[in-house]
């Protein structure tokens, strides 16, 4: 009974205290597409990925109502870091539902300006209203349609901030700072404020170090003068929270023990309950998680690197595959100083000798003869001749032309106004690209993993190309960083399916990490040089972009979207086909909202390969 009235007290008192207006209420999801139009409109980049942010402290006066709810400390402050832009879930904070819109619009307009210029030149710090308000008259400068909703914003915000007669002392002076910076008056010397010294102020961004945009905008001359910007003083989940590294003093005095005698166990004591132990899962610990400003991630002391890098080191020359030719050294694209490096990869295209022939089970032989007989159709597909003088139907836009033609300039010649039926030959070249990381030796279900799903897939895709006639080449990729990117051959455009290629295809087995762009840009090279007219390129995966070096996060969605880039400015046709349930959050980037198919189920991977290659093709 005690704990149901608590309960009860807690969501009245919680509910009077808050502040927010739910009946105006927008949500990050409602606004989440007309976010990234504006952002990526803005010239933010396409690999910044937009969450809802985590409650950090803030500061500013609580009311007495506040005060005994224990509200009013921490709030969802927007915040863009370098590969993420992190926005409120909901915003309530307007009475009108109107100006919550445009509270999200402009923060996307606000976090484009600072996100889209230049890269990063700076120490890292700067003022935090410095940043903001030369990051607002840059948006207002690139945004002018959104002047008037920003006036309108400011006046709202303003109504909201506290008073100033009820402030003392650092606070009374760091809340007029941010109000006459919101009114656009000259502001006084002081100390650099911090996000969390005064009442959430809505209209800004609180930018993190890791932000290479900030001081970009900060270098930018102001569009409002005409004079250079002078750079400000320094200063020092799904939500999107920020962490910190500290040490581990526990082993510092390792002959000191950390217990008091009294509290040694006595004979009475050891009764058959069931205490928790130390590997069971606290239920508190995502409150608790919550409630923290700043997560401390400190090292355990177990050498978890050494046992990857063990369980993940190459093999020797006598064990590894055969090496095919020198090797290639290839380029890969910095986003951080907007460059393509030369020759920082180096790829090598290796060949396995399968120990047995490959034998696959009766029904996936069946799949291949029934897809295989689907794309036999397509070898010599009939067209139609269209313009000439004899046919099997009239060609009714011919005759048009010659009707017309005829009444100005009459003439005796035969009307090629018909069209015939011909049997045409296809012009198209296509090479698959398979993901071997070893994220593939992960199961599926209780008996497959998803290596074999990959290895069923491109069984079928061999035995249905092989049916069409038309050319085609697989490939493997793995990498161990850039110095080792490897290209496994697993059929050639002028080899047989029937042999050695269906053997090594049902020999590969799981490598190591997902250098995507290198293995777009080999697969680039190979494709350029077919003579056919259309060029496709298919890439089978299952996650993105990774590797043990810098090749992770964003640099490596920005490398591999600019591979993918230069695989269309070479006239291919790039499109990829996963199983990753994440793709939604960077594929767009990276092929385009129609250029990749996600598999939700990977035992459905060999029907939807060949459905998308009969689309692309058709």
């Amino acid at each position: 009974m005690e704990e149901w009235v608590g309960q009860q007290w807690h969501r009245f008192i919680s509910r009077a205290a808050d502040c927010q207006h739910p009946q105006a209420a927008v949500s990050l999801a409602q606004m989440e597409r007309s976010i990234g139009l504006l952002f990526r409109a803005g010239g933010g980049a396409r690999a910044v990925r937009l969450t809802g942010a985590a409650d950090s402290r803030v500061g500013g006066t609580r009311s007495w109502l506040q005060r005994v709810a224990g509200s009013g400390t921490h709030a969802p402050l927007p915040r863009l870091e370098s590969d993420v832009l992190a926005l409120p879930p909901t915003l309530a904070v307007f009475d009108d539902i109107a100006l919550n819109r445009a509270l999200y619009l402009w923060l996307a307009a606000l976090a484009s300006v600072i996100d889209g210029y230049g890269e990063h030149n700076g120490d890292g710090g700067g003022d935090w209203i410095g940043s903001n308000l030369l990051a607002t008259r840059v948006a207002l400068h690139a945004f002018p349609g959104l002047r008037e909703r920003h006036a309108q914003l400011v006046e709202a915000q303003l109504a909201l901030r506290p008073d100033l007669s009820t402030l003392r002392g650092p606070a009374a002076a760091a809340e007029a700072q941010v109000q006459r910076a919101l009114r656009g008056e000259r502001l006084h010397e002081g100390p650099a404020l911090r996000p969390q010294d005064v009442a959430p102020v809505w209209l800004w961004l609180d930018v993190a170090e890791a932000t290479r945009g900030a001081d970009a905008v900060r270098n930018r001359p102001d569009p409002e003068s005409s004079e250079p910007a002078q750079r400000p003083p320094s200063s020092g989940s799904k939500r999107r929270r920020k962490a910190e590294a500290v040490s581990d003093e526990r082993d510092k005095a390792p002959l000191m023990m950390f217990f008091r005698a009294e509290s040694i166990l006595s004979w009475g004591e050891f009764i058959k309950v069931n205490r928790a132990s130390d590997d069971d899962e606290d239920p508190q610990a995502q409150a608790v998680a919550d409630d923290m400003d700043v997560l401390a991630i400190a090292p355990d002391g177990r050498s978890a690197a050494s046992r990857v890098k063990f369980d993940l080191d190459l093999p020797s020359a006598a064990a590894d595959d055969r090496p095919l030719g020198p090797g290639l050294r290839l380029p890969e694209w910095d986003w951080k100083r907007a460059r393509l490096l030369p020759e920082h990869c180096a790829l090598q295209t290796l060949i396995s000798t399968p120990a047995k022939p490959f034998v696959p089970p009766p029904a996936l032989r069946a799949t291949a003869r029934r897809i295989r007989r689907r794309m036999e159709v397509l070898r010599a597909g009939l067209g139609r001749e269209r313009g000439r003088p004899d046919g099997d139907e009239l060609d009714l836009d011919a005759f048009v032309r010659h009707q017309v033609d005829a009444a100005s300039a009459p003439h005796h010649e035969l009307p090629a106004v018909f069209s015939r039926r011909v049997r045409r030959e296809r012009s198209l070249a296509t090479l698959l690209l398979a993901d071997l990381s070893l994220s593939t030796d992960a199961h599926v279900d209780n008996h497959s993993r998803v290596i074999d799903v990959i290895r069923d897939a491109l069984y079928v895709f061999g035995e249905a190309l092989s049916a069409s006639g038309d050319p085609f080449e697989m490939l493997g990729f793995s990498s161990v960083r850039r110095q080792n990117v490897r290209m496994q051959h697993l059929k050639g455009f002028d080899e047989p399916w029937r042999g050695g290629a269906c053997d090594r295809v049902g020999a590969i087995r799981p490598g190591y990490y997902t250098r995507m762009g290198a293995a777009i840009r080999c697969a680039t090279l190979r494709l350029q040089a077919r003579p056919e007219r259309q060029r496709l390129l298919l890439i089978l995966t299952d996650g993105k972009p990774n590797d043990l070096d810098v090749y992770e996060g964003r640099y490596g969605l920005e490398d591999t979207r600019h591979a993918v880039q230069a695989a269309r400015d070479a006239g291919l046709v790039p499109f990829c086909v996963t199983i990753d349930e994440t793709a939604h959050d960077y594929l767009p980037m990276l092929f385009g909202q129609r250029g990749y198919a996600l598999v939700h189920r990977p035992q459905d991977l060999v029907q939807r390969l060949a459905q998308v290659h009969a689309a692309l093709t058709r």
